[in-house]
């Protein structure tokens, strides 16, 4: 028998996510923050494909600009999967990286979960999807919603999820070009931490008008502050619509009834600036492929 697999699985989709709504209400004695967001999935991120290997060696085969392969979360996601699990096995994965780094649009995280998911399902592994969702935190706050697979409101670090039916929108997405730390943002003194909590009732079927002032990103206004690239990209958006950051930043965003608001918004935006359109999603993608 082989070490390695004849050839590289089908793509599995890593989406990205947009925050609607990051409120932080506190913080716990270990220095976690406490959130509540709410989570959507868009139709735009990366994409994995993954080969099995019978010698338990798991390896990123391709590079990634900005991203060591033995730091990559998607490297650590196979990795804590192989520990827990037992298994002999281990996996080459390609990694086709199309959001950007410290953008706020979840790209590692999606990455880890789509590793989960994907080895445990190529390596037989058959762990229960509650069981990943558990100690996918170990690799990080965001990786719990990707494995959950649902549009959600989270609270916690995260971690605490309630699906969420989302009415349908196209999003405008601008990447201004820089990395966000999200570590140095929460270390922050002047970050916001204690906002009120709100309560998800309502939200389903009125959409973001049920929160009013509480849709908002209580970490706009420090990131906007620090980086000007930010700000620039805010305010140009926010001339053609409600304009908010996701996650940490960097990338800002707006949403959008009809595609064609949308393209017609892009099409507007200045050579300087990089952007996207990408439709919510009701659900993960990889809900239709792992049946």
């Amino acid at each position: 028998m082989s070490e390695v697999a004849a050839s590289f699985s089908a793509a599995y989709p890593a989406p990205a996510k947009l925050n609607l709504m990051l409120r932080v209400v506190g913080r716990r004695a270990d220095g976690y923050h406490l959130l509540q967001t709410i989570f959507r999935f868009i139709d735009h991120g990366d994409s994995l494909r993954f080969r099995v290997r019978r010698d338990g060696v798991i390896a990123r085969v391709n590079a990634v600009d900005g991203v060591p392969a033995d730091s990559d979360l998607c490297v650590r996601a196979a990795r804590l999967l192989r520990e827990i699990t037992g298994t002999p096995l281990g996996a080459d994965i390609a990694l086709e990286k199309r959001l950007p780094l410290g953008g706020g649009l979840g790209g590692g995280s999606s990455d880890a979960a789509t590793t989960l998911l994907a080895l445990n399902q190529l390596w037989g592994t058959a762990v229960p999807k509650s069981q990943l969702i558990d100690f996918s935190v170990k690799l990080g706050a965001d990786v719990p919603v990707f494995v959950f697979g649902e549009n959600a409101f989270a609270e916690g670090i995260g971690e605490q999820l309630q699906p969420l039916r989302l009415p349908p929108a196209w999003y405008v997405v601008l990447c201004p070009p820089v990395m966000v730390s999200t570590p140095a943002v929460f270390r922050h003194p002047d970050l916001k931490r204690d906002s009120q909590k709100v309560t998800i009732q309502g939200f389903s079927t009125h959409g973001m008008g049920a929160f009013g002032a509480a849709a908002v990103n209580d970490l706009q206004p420090l990131v906007a502050r620090l980086y000007p690239q930010v700000a620039a990209h805010l305010g140009w958006l926010s001339a053609h619509g409600e304009a908010m950051m996701t996650g940490s930043g960097a990338c800002v965003f707006a949403a959008f009834d009809q595609e064609s608001q949308a393209r017609n918004v892009l099409a507007q935006l200045p050579a300087h600036m990089q952007g996207f359109v990408a439709q919510g999603l009701m659900h993960h993608p990889l809900r239709e492929i792992l049946l």
